[in-house]
């Protein structure tokens, strides 16, 4: 599972539009922070399409498996 807190920060360089980081600037927007949440969004986002793909036979699968048979302990639900 990805887990980024508490990870210590680096620093780094970045070419942005000129133009985007002054509005952003005067709108006083934290641009370290802002790149950050949305960079980790897109690394999670990015992560789990991948696992999803590595893993879409066994999903597949399970899924089939599910609809054949039902849920493992479906026999013990009072409902």
């Amino acid at each position: 599972m990805l887990n980024f807190d508490n990870a210590p920060k680096k620093a780094t360089n970045l070419s942005l539009n000129a133009k985007v980081l002054d509005a952003a600037r005067e709108m006083g927007m934290n641009i370290s922070q802002t790149v950050e949440a949305l960079l980790t969004d897109e690394v999670r986002r990015r992560y789990w399409e991948r696992w999803n793909e590595e893993n879409k036979e066994a999903i597949d699968e399970y899924n089939a498996r599910i609809a054949r048979e039902g849920p493992p302990l479906a026999k013990y639900r009072s409902f």
